[in-house]
């Protein structure tokens, strides 16, 4: 009877768990591991050329291939143009190496008959190169290393040695790290605001505290975009926050507020900041007021009781605060976009542009990746270094 019991208590449980565990992987694990495919697969030229890819993957790779190899190239990209089946192949081919769009339709286009070994160098020099068919060997392959060295500034050589890109070319590292440091340092101010206004809702009578509740959840009911475009208009030039500045005499002409990273730091902790409050009002509210009173009756300062007593409970709240606003803020793409300049943007707006303007999915997916990557790290420093901040304390 009570076996029965159990087992009927365990499927219940899996039965109420089981629809939070599907939603999380179709929500979470399988856009993760889509993302993480993207950024290695490499389909267009087995999919556009599929005998061709075949005789390259058997192809050694020296020199020049055979005839056949030319000719299965010729005829199925000729086909493949008929069908309209080039697009993908050609966008792909012309990341890696410029030019080899215009390669391909042409080749494409052209009538050529055999030996087709000497009939498509005839018609491009290109196809004599042995470059050329060592980029197409390696596309054959249906994974590429690409899309993810190119996400962090490097490149594969003519020859197959992965090379760092050219200064003026290489942006993404610049680029990741504009993004955490704008993380970083929203982190920061969201914290040192929210931690005292958390601090007064915890001690707060409970009626206040409901209402000083209530007014922190009151953005959650305004969209990012709405409130992200009234820091737009607040702080143009001619808008609200210069005409007050230039009311008070604190500046004699308008500042150039929007399009700069004070904007966008601004824009971001007013988003991101009941975030932060929450949690730590959540903890705050569970500390024992008789712990002060202890505390001064020992001799301690209202400074020590906080440092030694107060703070240290409080930085669990702190920490899952400072995380959620953290890993909010590294995917953050309207609030740069909007009211941040060219300085100013993150990673999101790359993925964004290669997404919906370029359709390069592969890149999408690396900086996808990649950012997820630094996310995690960070995640996990600060959870092995608040344990350390605590016993300090």
């Amino acid at each position: 009877m009570i076996l029965d019991r159990l087992r009927e208590g365990r499927v219940l449980a899996g039965a109420i768990v089981a629809p939070a565990v599907l939603l999380v992987v179709l929500a979470l694990v399988v856009p993760l591991l889509v993302s993480f495919a993207t950024a290695v697969r490499d389909p267009e030229l087995r999919q556009a050329l599929p005998h061709t890819a075949a005789l390259l993957r058997d192809w050694d790779g020296e020199g020049l291939p055979g005839e056949a190899v030319y000719a299965a190239a010729a005829r199925e990209l000729q086909a493949a143009e008929a069908t309209q089946g080039l697009g993908a192949l050609a966008r792909r081919l012309n990341f890696e190496r410029s030019g080899m769009r215009n390669l391909v339709l042409r080749t494409a286009r052209a009538e050529l008959s055999a030996p087709y070994s000497m009939a498509l160098p005839a018609l491009d020099a290109r196809w004599a190169e042995p470059a050329t068919w060592a980029m197409l060997r390696r596309a054959a392959l249906g994974a590429t290393p690409l899309y993810l060295l190119r996400a962090l500034d490097f490149d594969i050589a003519a020859d197959g040695r992965v090379v760092a890109q050219a200064d003026d070319q290489a942006i993404f590292q610049r680029l990741f790290l504009r993004t955490l440091v704008i993380a970083l340092q929203v982190t920061v101010l969201t914290l040192l605001i929210a931690y005292p206004a958390a601090y007064t809702i915890a001690r707060l009578p409970p009626a206040q505290a409901r209402l000083a509740t209530v007014l922190v959840l009151v953005p959650f009911w305004v969209s990012i975009l709405v409130r992200t475009t009234a820091w737009f208009i607040l702080l143009q030039r001619e808008g609200p926050v210069n005409a007050a500045l230039l009311a008070m005499q604190v500046i004699d002409h308008p500042l150039q507020l929007i399009f700069t990273r004070f904007a966008v730091l601004v824009a971001m902790v007013h988003v991101l900041l009941p975030f932060a409050i929450l949690p730590m009002v959540g903890v705050m509210r569970r500390i024992d007021p008789a712990l002060q009173r202890a505390a001064t009756s020992l001799g301690a300062t209202r400074m020590q009781h906080f440092r030694y007593v107060y703070l240290p409970l409080s930085a669990p709240g702190v920490g899952a605060g400072g995380l959620i606003v953290f890993m909010l803020a590294v995917g953050f793409y309207i609030t740069p976009a909007l009211v941040g300049g060219i300085g100013d943007q993150m990673v999101s707006t790359f993925i964004a542009d290669y997404t919906t303007n370029t359709l390069n999915w592969g890149m999408a997916g690396a900086l996808s990746a990649l950012l997820l990557a630094m996310t995690a790290g960070v995640v996990a420093a600060a959870v092995l270094l608040f344990p350390r901040l605590r016993a300090r304390a």
